[in-house]
């Protein structure tokens, strides 16, 4: 990864391949045009001050994401200066007030601009150790590449139609010797670490990340990190009864898998579990996905791999809370071993399940592991799953669906999304639907009415969660994976959503904000 130094040295005088400065949008009560933002003071004085007409003139704007690159001034031991967008200019800009998440996305944007390059000056608006992390986490993020499939794989030199991300990234402004700013750049990156670890993961092929191998590697990072971990192969899930898990995974050739991550700090209060859906591939089973629908589904334990990488990352940062991590992982393929449709599973709760569509096979392995959880009555259950088609086209793919069983949980669980910046609504779990999935053979059926099937997966997974258990269920099927374009600091393929969703869930509990 990009390695991170704070400098308090002046920007003409360090030695970089680029100086990085953030403008931005006018607000109407001033001009209107083009702003240089706080941090950039000595750039532009090497302009005279004229900065922000130069960029005018080559086409600047202040957009987010916008990149505009022009010559550094004489004096400058840096060849050139990399103007990025920081949007509308925030009313209290002079104060260095720039919304962290605006931050964010701008250090991504040059980040990845800079690929190739040795070493780039950030001088960005900085108000307080918050904006020194938000910064930070964007260059770890922006300059993620996944090339390991690349070229010969010998080193970054052989990887083919692309350069070697960013090397370093030193943050002018940013104070070596403060403690909080220390903090800040140590918190992004163990979030970043582990966030980039779950975006290899999804983007890993699924020849190469099977259940076992999944665990394996969950298992290896766990013992490095002081996690407990405990792996229940087919044997083992055989004995426990855990139906949903084995049933998804009949069909594979992979067998599945159960692993569960345990850490604890002696300071501990409270207790998180934490639930992931890991189908390492997806193909639908025998209700087998239609063409066009397949390509992208070795991104289907991307709740998994948030799940993993949230309590690795609350392991590093020794937060004083209790979180386990439920890794729900099995490869649901089509065969003649496979789960029919009009077969009933006994789940580990004891409930008989008629699976009518067997592409609807995230909510089984879920219910298994959420009644697991409940058996250790946490304080609270969070699981993470890119569980429905149908909550993408509800809000689209780059935001995420929360329910739950309690309504300030709910709401805990957006606002603390949104401070780190990944987008989520609340969404809600209406009782009539329940209805739609009564089955006149077993307990409960796998699917309802069609029209709200992302709410109906959700009523789905209550009836597996312990009775006065606080849960919620975060669907992130649409944020998971970026078939299109990189933006910000969200590259194309794999993004880690929830990771950071995860991580504040668990700091808030940590220190008691979060009820």
């Amino acid at each position: 990864m990009t390695a991170l130094t704070l400098s308090t040295a002046a920007a003409p005088g360090l030695r970089a391949d680029a100086i990085v400065i953030g403008v931005a949008k006018g607000a109407a009560s001033t001009s209107g045009g083009l702003v240089v933002a706080p941090g950039a003071e000595a750039v532009d004085k090497a302009y005279d001050g004229r900065l922000a007409g130069v960029l005018e003139t080559l086409g600047a704007s202040g957009a987010e994401g916008e990149v505009t690159k022009l010559p550094a001034p004489a004096g400058f031991k840096a060849p050139l200066v990399l103007a990025v967008g920081l949007g509308a200019e925030p009313e209290d800009a002079k104060d260095g007030a720039y919304d962290g998440e605006a931050l964010r996305k701008a250090a991504g944007v040059a980040a990845r601009a800079l690929a190739g390059s040795k070493k780039a000056a950030f001088a960005l608006p900085l108000g307080d150790a918050g904006d020194v992390g938000a910064v930070a986490e964007g260059v770890l993020l922006g300059a993620y590449a996944f090339d390991v499939y690349k070229g010969n794989g010998r080193d970054a030199q052989d990887k083919k139609n692309g350069k070697a991300p960013l090397a370093e990234a030193a943050l002018l402004g940013a104070k070596p010797r403060d403690k909080a700013h220390k903090a800040a750049i140590e918190r992004a990156t163990a979030v970043s670490e582990e966030l980039n670890r779950a975006r290899d993961l999804i983007n890993t092929p699924p020849n190469d990340l099977t259940p076992e191998s999944f665990a394996a590697i969950a298992s290896a990072a766990a013992k490095e990190h002081g996690i407990k971990v405990q792996v229940l192969d087919e044997k083992a899930l055989t004995k426990g009864g855990y139906g949903g898990i084995l049933g998804v995974g009949s069909g594979s050739a992979a067998g599945p898998r159960l692993v569960k991550l345990t850490y604890t700090s002696s300071k501990a209060a409270k207790h998180l579990a934490f639930v992931g859906k890991g189908i390492t591939y997806d193909s639908g089973g025998i209700s087998l996905k239609p063409a066009g629908h397949n390509e992208t589904m070795k991104c289907d334990m991307s709740g998994a791999a948030a799940v993993f990488a949230a309590v690795v990352a609350a392991a590093r940062l020794g937060l004083e809370v209790n979180v386990t991590g439920w890794l729900a992982l099995a490869e649901n393929m089509p065969s003649g071993s496979a789960v029919r449709p009009g077969d009933v599973l006994r789940m580990y709760s004891g409930k008989t399940v008629e699976v009518l569509n067997t592409d609807a096979e995230g909510r089984l392995v879920l219910a298994d592991a959420l009644w697991a959880a409940s058996q250790e009555k946490p304080d609270a259950i969070v699981d993470v799953a890119t569980l429905t088609g149908a909550m993408v086209l509800a809000l689209g793919n780059r935001t995420f669906g929360v329910m739950a069983n309690d309504d300030a949980f709910r709401s805990a669980i957006v606002e603390a999304a949104e401070e780190v910046g990944e987008p989520s609504w609340p969404m809600p779990l209406p009782e009539h639907l329940r209805k739609g999935m009564d089955s006149p053979t077993a307990d409960i059926a796998n699917m309802g009415e069609r029209m709200g099937g992302g709410l109906v997966a959700g009523l789905f997974l209550r009836e597996f969660v312990g009775e006065g258990v606080t849960w919620a269920h975060l669907d992130i099927a649409g944020p998971a994976f970026n078939e299109g374009g990189p933006f910000g600091y969200t590259p194309k393929g794999g993004t880690g959503s929830a990771v950071r969703t995860l991580v504040r869930l668990a700091e808030l509990t940590a220190v008691g904000d979060l009820g």
